[in-house]
């Protein structure tokens, strides 16, 4: 019996020829990941064990992305728990001030992690890195402080889910609208503790910012882990990236799946999950006029430079709609100044947005963003829970950057031809 992506990974990374859904492994870490909500608690339990050094200076990544700018005194304490750690340990990636991106679009960036890598982050989107044909999970801080220390972590080896994707993607659907759809076909919880494997046709024609968006919302299925197996996609990003040499790994034909699931992608439209849960999904024909009070496009779903130039085609020409906030958050330093120059910035500007500094910020309610009880917000992030973004009588529809621009533009959710085909 043939092994998975995930199942060679794992088994590599843990000395072993094979191994089995179900098996308790201890395996290497190659990058371990801490952000400014979840390295503190993970240093604090560094130094109550008595540990003085991490294991590989350049291993350990620490990126404090979710208050940055700081907001408030507590904020920037944490922040300053992650500054002098990273000063005290040497770790050679550690970002702040003007070289702060959101994580799990700065890493890939930044050629930190490569395919074939097993990476723990301590933030669960850290799933957003299986699209380089890596496994990727969230851990919790004490097992991000283990690994800071041994270079290891110990994992349950989990069953693999195939997600194969055939046909055309129609205009205005993306990497997003795939992965809402899926998770309103399975349910939050229909791929718990297992990996998903997104394959097929459609996957092969994704671009790296599509497939990013997709396996970063993993997590919202209950994954342990979204993975895509590398191709010339995938090279063509990580060359001239890769800090380190990499592995490319792909599923045996004969590897065992515990489910097979099949989409024709010709039949999804644009897709917006409605509160409160990522697999309360419709397509946009079935949403009906739903009035807003803000609309966020970024995050480490759909903050990159190809969700940016989607936004810009919808929002050129156009304003937003009178008492509408729209605010713009580029993931990384890099694709802030590359959508500048590109004149992203000035459509952006032109059409009354907000384009703040990278951050998470109004994702998870932390700022740049906050809603007011009783206002409803459509954003290109990945969760819409109770409260997620502000008050917890507030709502938050989730939507790709098209459907997302066309609502500021609008005032209500829609789709992106009611407002281009005016322009």
């Amino acid at each position: 019996m043939g092994m998975t992506i995930t199942e060679k990974i794992l088994a590599d990374h843990a000395g072993r020829k094979e191994v089995f859904p179900g098996d308790l492994i201890q395996a290497r870490v190659d990058i371990a990941l801490g952000n400014d909500i979840t390295a503190p608690i993970a240093i604090g339990q560094f130094r109550r064990i008595g540990a003085r050094e991490v294991f590989d200076r350049e291993r350990v990544v620490l990126v404090p992305d979710h208050f940055t700018p700081n907001k408030d005194i507590k904020s920037a304490e944490q922040c300053k728990v992650l500054r002098d750690f990273a000063r005290e340990q040497g770790i050679i990636h550690y970002f702040e001030g003007g070289e702060i991106g959101i994580e799990h679009a700065l890493l890939p960036e930044q050629g930190i992690v490569v395919p074939g890598d097993l990476v723990i982050g301590a933030d669960s989107h850290t799933c957003t890195y299986g699209a380089l044909g890596a496994f990727a999970t969230g851990v919790g801080s004490t097992d991000l402080a283990a690994a800071m220390v041994t270079g290891e972590a110990w994992f349950k080896v989990p069953e693999s889910m195939k997600f194969v994707y055939y046909g055309k993607l129609g205009e205005w659907v993306s990497g997003k609208d795939l992965i809402l759809y899926t998770i309103g076909d399975i349910g939050v919880d229909g791929a718990l503790y297992r990996a998903m494997e997104f394959t097929g046709e459609t996957i092969r024609d994704l671009s790296m910012d599509s497939r990013f968006a997709l396996c970063n919302m993993a997590i919202e299925a209950g994954a342990k882990n979204g993975i895509i197996a590398p191709d010339e996609v995938t090279e063509g990003y990580v060359r001239g990236r890769a800090k380190r040499p990499y592995r490319l790994y792909r599923s045996d034909e004969d590897a065992s799946y515990v489910d097979v699931r099949e989409y024709d992608v010709s039949r999804i439209e644009p897709q917006v999950a409605f509160p409160h849960l990522p697999e309360n999904t419709r397509g946009i024909s079935e949403v009906g006029r739903i009035e807003i009070d803000q609309v966020v496009i970024g995050s480490c779903t759909n903050g990159r430079i190809e969700d940016l130039r989607i936004a810009a085609r919808v929002l050129k020409g156009n304003r937003v709609a009178p008492y509408v906030r729209l605010i713009i958050i580029p993931a990384t330093p890099l694709i802030y100044h590359q959508a500048m120059e590109e004149g992203l910035f000035e459509i952006f500007l032109e059409a009354k947005a907000v384009i703040s500094p990278p951050t998470c910020g109004p994702c998870l309610g932390g700022h740049m963003g906050i809603l007011a009880k009783g206002e409803r917000a459509v954003a290109t992030t990945n969760r819409n829970f109770v409260g997620r973004m502000g008050h917890p009588d507030s709502e938050v529809y989730l939507a790709n950057p098209a459907v997302a621009a066309a609502s500021a533009v609008k005032g209500y959710i829609a789709h992106p031809e009611e407002v281009v085909k005016e322009v």
